[in-house]
């Protein structure tokens, strides 16, 4: 899980990609953070993005570095503990500007039944679950 997280936060943009009942939408973000050994993300309540995960917690997302990406599927699931929302806000305190802990809109994801595959043109992909 470390591994992807730096993987993730190296990149810097990844792409999230859900559904919109039978439409794929994907999205840039930019969150990756371990809190109390899982691995969140952040957006906000009043986000289509967040609509969509309430109704269909399978997701998947993408990143690029280095000429290696990363593809980590699986299922996200709301915490909203406030400790857990200032943990994050505490790691990206850039995104105070728009989201604070207690405004009723920042909302902390984290996975489960996680699936991680390393892959580039020139190694044989590596796969972690968590």
């Amino acid at each position: 899980m470390e591994e992807v997280c730096k993987f993730l936060k190296e990149a810097g943009t990844y792409f999230l990609a859900t559904c919109d009942g039978d439409s794929p939408r994907v999205r840039p973000f930019g969150t990756a953070h371990i809190f109390e050994n899982r691995l969140y993300i952040q957006t906000g309540k009043s986000k289509e993005v967040s609509k969509q995960i309430a109704k269909n917690p399978k997701v998947e997302i993408c990143a690029f570095k280095d000429g290696k990406w990363l593809r980590l599927s699986g299922e996200l699931c709301d915490d909203d503990r406030r400790e857990a929302r200032v943990s994050m806000l505490d790691a990206y305190p850039e995104l105070r500007s728009m989201y604070d802990p207690d405004d009723g809109n920042t909302q902390v994801l984290y996975f489960k039944n996680a699936k991680a595959v390393f892959s580039s043109f020139t190694e044989a992909p590596k796969t972690v679950e968590f």
